[in-house]
């Protein structure tokens, strides 16, 4: 049956950022839909912000692009324009190669939650808006490096 059942995804934390980054993403939890339902084309995740908790780190993407919709709570989306709250049922999408990096803050008391759906590629470059880094993808997994390929040291 198609239908997922909610209760028996593994719910993950914690995060793949480097050890001086990790810690800011205290609070954000996430369930992969796509790989539960047997997808390969596109990565759709169940994402859940505990109160003051943040998405990610500001990024954009190269080659692929992000759709989210919110489905419980409110979300604050902070990007290049400013900050838009977001709640239940509104949508932001980021085309690939569109620079302005972009991530959410639950600044409410309450937990928040959204569905994040982006193309998967066979390779991926990531750029963090905010700091020195950025994360290259392939077959191999993620290598993070400061913007000029250097090392990031912890």
């Amino acid at each position: 049956m198609p239908k997922l059942d909610l209760t028996a995804i593994p719910v993950t934390s914690g995060s793949t950022y480097p050890a001086k980054h990790a810690s800011q993403m205290d609070g954000r939890s996430k369930q992969s839909l796509s790989q539960a339902g047997g997808l390969t084309q596109f990565g759709a995740n169940l994402v859940h912000l505990a109160p003051g908790a943040l998405s990610s780190l500001r990024h954009w993407h190269e080659n692929q692009d992000e759709f989210l919709v919110i489905t419980a709570g409110v979300c604050t989306l902070i990007d290049d324009h400013g900050e838009t709250e977001l709640h239940m049922g509104e949508c932001a999408a980021f085309p690939a190669g569109d620079a302005n990096g972009h991530h959410l803050a639950n600044r409410t008391d309450s937990v928040a939650s959204f569905v994040v759906v982006g193309t998967h590629t066979q390779t991926e470059v990531g750029h963090y808006s905010d700091i020195d880094m950025m994360v290259k993808f392939d077959e191999s997994g993620a290598a993070f490096t400061r913007c000029d390929g250097s090392k990031i040291e912890d």
